[in-house]
Order: C-alpha cells, then structure tokens, then sequence
C-alpha cells in the first residue's frame, strides 16, 4: 500500500467544499477534471458537465483530499454515509485485487475492479460495516494524482 487518503463526494458543490478545505488547511489543487472531460460527455446535461469528476486539494504538509460530485441525472444520490470514501493507493493490481476481494466480502461492490478510462486499476465497494472503499492502483505509481 502507498497511501490513504480521504475521497468526499458532494452535491454539486464540490468547487465551493475544496476551495473551502484549501483555506482551512492551505495547499494547491493537483489535479481537477470536470465531467466535460469523460468520454460520453456530450449526452450530459449542460450543467452536470460543470460539474467535479474528479478534483485533488495536496496541502503543504502532504495530506490528500479528493472529491467529485454525485450526479443525480445518473441515477446517484448523496445520502449521509455515502459521501466519503477511504481512498487506498495500491503497489500493483495484484494487491488491488487482494484488498478488493476481502473488503468487499459479505458488503457491496459498486463499481468491479478494472481499467479505467483515467489510466488506473480501481474498483469500489462497501465493506460489511458500511464503510466505504475506493481501491486504486496508478498505471503511473510514481505520480498518483
């Protein structure tokens, strides 16, 4: 394992929430693709296509914090308990698969572990506990984003 991290999800407000983080714990945004970057876009509503698929807060101390926003027009919905997710940077997709598979006995998978179209190995699940999982292993491991 590389690292843990928080991964929040939001309703639509995603922008405001991690502006909001970067001035309580300083930082840069690392990474930041709205859904008007993804494959299949243009069948999105406009306004959705504003909207955060993915973005990254890094702080000066190095901690991690991710975000997207739920999308409603995809059948999503944010409900207490769903909006945050342990986010667990693998070494290989060996490990991915290991961790995976054992979180995700006797709870929920949401999304099967495979290759995405961001260039990672990832996969989410909720464990019999209810706590939420978001395993990933970077086909480019020495710049995780």
């Amino acid at each position: 394992m590389i690292k843990m991290n928080p991964y929040f999800n939001f309703n639509g407000n995603t922008g405001d929430a991690m502006n909001f983080y970067k001035s309580v714990f300083g930082g840069e945004f690392t990474s930041h693709q709205q859904f008007k970057g993804m494959p299949c876009c243009e069948q999105m509503a406009p306004e959705d296509q504003e909207k955060f698929m993915h973005i990254t807060l890094t702080t000066t101390k190095g901690l991690t914090f991710m975000a997207t926003d739920i999308l409603e027009s995809m059948g999503q919905k944010l409900i207490l308990g769903n909006n945050a997710h342990v986010c667990i940077h693998t070494e290989s997709e060996a490990e991915t698969d290991k961790l995976f598979n054992a979180l995700s006995l006797g709870g929920k998978v949401e999304m099967p572990v495979n290759k995405t179209f961001w260039g990672a190995y990832c996969g989410m699940c909720q464990d019999k506990f209810g706590i939420q999982w978001m395993l990933n292993y970077s086909y480019e491991n020495s710049t995780i984003k």
